[in-house]
């Protein structure tokens, strides 16, 4: 149990970036974007292919962030000067990166499992640090039977998604950044100031499927392993990352909804995980849970605000009837 939990934590660090991404689409731009089915997957095979190819893994990443935005800016490009609807250039985006990925793939599936991933070269250099059997003895004090075979995925990722989430922070407060919040909230209004929206668009959006593209390269790495379909229902994983983070840990400030949405994929990863340990349910109904959990994220919250409504609503008529009271 505790070793399936460590490994939901694990993979929800890494999906967090990916949620991020999807934050910059659909809260900040307010864009239906569903690149990110594709552009996830484009990052894993770019990666995967790099790799293979001798390319460095960490210089292997960034080639898959930099395939996920020229994606991004594609769908942007589509949008502004294609003037067809947002939901429709993401999905047209979405079924060319099938062929796309596959092309640059060559066949559906690639296996890691003999190259060097960036996972494999932190664990080398990790191991002779002694951390693992520091944290091993401790979880085994507690009563921990099965022990994680190591802690540095969990501590470096957690360090890079929290940098990544700090540069988004910073983005979002410049004043390209501050445009492209205005761009989300109304576009008649920034355009009115003389700022080019369709080079905000375009730019977040490539920005957004960047940080999906440099998770899915991530995910292949960590997975050993890249497949054609890794990417089905990835929009709805983020998306569940976005609205559950928002509705545990709120989202007053940039800085706390995206913190929010690192700790909503983590949380996510943990739900599903604990989900599927119930006896009639199996891996095969997680998109089921998936869509269960977005639905709760969501009707939860509406059904609080209500409720606080009509108390509110109730405690002023009662105090309306004492002072009627009291005048009689």
């Amino acid at each position: 149990m505790l070793l399936s939990l460590f490994n939901a934590v694990e993979l929800g660090i890494i999906y967090a970036i990916m949620a991020l991404g999807v934050y910059l689409s659909f809260r900040v731009l307010d864009f239906p974007d569903l690149t990110v089915d594709g552009s996830f997957v484009t990052g894993a095979g770019v990666a995967a292919i790099s790799i293979m190819a001798g390319v460095p893994p960490v210089l292997a990443s960034l080639f898959a962030a930099a395939a996920g935005f020229i994606a991004g800016c594609l769908t942007g490009i589509l949008h502004t000067k294609g003037k067809i609807n947002a939901l429709l250039s993401g999905i047209l985006m979405m079924i060319a990166l099938y062929s796309i990925n596959l092309r640059i793939m060559g066949k559906p599936t690639l296996s890691l499992l003999n190259e060097s991933t960036i996972f494999k070269q932190l664990r080398e250099v990790w191991d002779k640090t002694g951390i693992d059997t520091f944290f091993n003895g401790i979880l085994a004090n507690l009563g921990a039977d099965r022990m994680p075979s190591t802690w540095s995925i969990i501590f470096i990722m957690l360090i890079v998604t929290l940098v990544i989430k700090l540069l988004t922070d910073y983005y979002l407060k410049t004043e390209v950044g501050l445009a492209l919040r205005a761009t989300g909230d109304n576009q008649k209004m920034i355009r009115s100031l003389s700022a080019n929206t369709d080079t905000l668009i375009i730019a977040g959006i490539g920005v957004s499927n960047a940080l999906v593209a440099f998770s899915g390269g991530l995910i292949a790495q960590h997975g050993d392993f890249a497949d054609v379909n890794m990417g089905i229902g990835m929009i709805i994983i983020g998306l569940a990352s976005v609205i559950i983070g928002e509705a545990l840990f709120g989202k007053k400030t940039i800085a706390r909804a995206t913190l929010a949405v690192v700790g909503g994929a983590i949380v996510y990863r943990i739900v599903v995980t604990l989900a599927l340990r119930v006896d009639f349910l199996d891996t095969g109904d997680m998109k089921l849970i998936t869509a269960i959990l977005v639905i709760t994220a969501l009707v939860t919250p509406k059904m609080m605000q209500a409720r606080r409504e009509k108390k509110r609503r109730l405690e002023k008529r009662a105090a309306l009837e004492a002072v009627k009271t009291e005048g009689a």
